[in-house]
């Protein structure tokens, strides 16, 4: 898919785990999901297994409940633009501007209590 074709759709989804081991081996013995590790805090899944990209990061002890909820992350083809309308429209950053490896994101929260993020390559 172009990245003008996945402009702005639903293109991610992040899990939260206290313990990524426990995560990857649940989900792979319950749905056959294969795992790419980033590091000891961070697995990756496909599409190909699951449906959609995604992953689980490491949650910390201390984070409230709510933060562990799972993350939506869109994807834009022009992520300042993408940004600048979001605050545009009443959202806040929540999360600058930061790399990972294959690209960059933010999180932002829509005014409404949901907190998602953008990313681009």
């Amino acid at each position: 898919m172009s990245p003008s074709a996945k402009h702005h759709t639903i293109n991610y989804i992040e899990f939260a785990a206290p313990d990524i081991a426990r995560a990857k081996q649940f989900y792979s013995t319950v749905f056959g999901w294969d795992f790419v590790d980033y590091g000891p805090e961070y697995a990756s899944f496909s599409a190909a297994g699951a449906g959609i990209d995604g992953g689980f990061r490491q949650s910390k002890p201390s984070e409230p409940s709510g933060s562990a909820a799972p993350l939506v992350v869109l994807y834009s083809a022009d992520l300042k633009a993408t940004e600048a309308a979001i605050v545009a429209a009443g959202g806040t950053i929540v999360v600058p501007t930061f790399e990972f490896p294959g690209g960059r994101r933010f999180h932002f929260a829509d005014g409404v209590g949901n907190v998602l993020a953008v990313w681009s390559e």
